[in-house]
């Protein structure tokens, strides 16, 4: 497995210093922002399938830095219920892939989205629960009509441009959420929806990791290392239902933490060993969105904590077997 980070939390650098910065911590490869909420800060596929003089400075570095592209990430909600930002966010995805394409990177990181209840509504609609069976409708609706159709017409234009894997994150807030969702849209559109796989997201659903993995299996085509924390006080209280602002850490049920700093070293161990089983072979890419650290001082932690945990070398045989 290779050790990786998705750079958006240095977007204050350049590209170039960045990975200067991340080569030197041992870094061996990035996942790149292209679009949606990531931004564009080290990729804008805009301006690099504009200009091939760009587009080789741009290839040139990662040549000069061995630093290989794990993913190209575009996280949006494509099925949005407002017309323009539901655009805003198809374009970036399109981009994404052509961009893709050129570089010849396989792997493409987003939401799956989630559509208003109805063709009238305004915001998305995200549904927790079957009751009033007004929300099982809303279900349909959203499924059937809406995002079903989108990514079939989403997968057929990432295939066309060579693109095979779609890896859609697992988050609360969009249709796609846990494995269940993942495999049901994987079901009603094919085998190029699979899953980017971000522990942190599942842990404060309850969730485990490891059973999710092994649910998963080759569903897993790239993985985000992030960690969270249940906070036992507030949980106990509230729940893990919480939508208090991220910086009131004190108050809520649950945080986002650099790895290490959510779960034990055997826990994430078992993750890993857990990815190995099923045949995942590829990058553990740091997310780094703990509010109790700086960027610098997390991902420091991350990278350090992986190395320990991560299983760089190919399986062998037993001596016995």
């Amino acid at each position: 497995m290779k050790l990786g980070v998705f750079t958006v939390l240095l977007a204050d650098r350049p590209l170039a210093d960045a990975l200067v910065y991340l080569k030197s911590l041992g870094v061996q490869a990035v996942e790149l922002g292209c679009g949606g909420y990531p931004g564009k800060a080290h990729a804008d596929p805009g301006q690099l399938l504009q200009s091939e003089t760009k587009f080789q400075t741009f290839v040139d570095l990662f040549k000069k830095h061995d630093l290989m592209i794990s993913a190209l990430s575009c996280h949006g909600n494509p099925v949005h219920p407002d017309a323009a930002i539901r655009r805003a966010f198809h374009e970036d995805f399109e981009q994404t892939v052509r961009l893709a394409e050129k570089l010849g990177v396989n792997v493409i990181n987003t939401f799956s989205g989630c559509p208003g209840g109805s063709p009238q509504d305004a915001a998305p609609n995200w549904v927790t629960c079957p009751w009033p069976p007004d929300f099982l409708d809303i279900l349909d609706y959203q499924w059937n009509e809406v995002l079903i159709p989108y990514w079939e017409k989403a997968v057929k234009f990432a295939n066309d441009h060579g693109v095979n894997r779609i890896a859609l994150e697992m988050h609360p807030g969009f249709c796609v959420y846990n494995p269940e969702t993942l495999l049901k849209l994987r079901d009603a559109v094919g085998a190029s929806i699979g899953a980017n796989f971000d522990p942190s997201h599942l842990v404060w659903q309850g969730i485990d990791p490891v059973t999710a993995i092994r649910t998963l299996k080759d569903a897993i085509f790239h993985f985000h290392a992030k960690d969270t924390k249940i906070d036992p006080i507030n949980a106990a209280v509230n729940g893990v239902l919480d939508t208090k602002h991220y910086g009131d850490e004190i108050n809520r049920s649950w945080l986002f933490r650099t790895v290490g700093y959510g779960n034990s070293s055997q826990y994430w161990k078992d993750i890993v060993s857990s990815l190995r089983m099923v045949g995942y072979d590829y990058v553990l890419s740091i997310e780094h969105e703990d509010s109790l650290m700086s960027v610098d001082e997390g991902l420091r932690k991350a990278v350090a904590f992986l190395k320990d945990v991560l299983v760089f070398e190919s399986t062998g045989e037993m001596w016995w077997a």
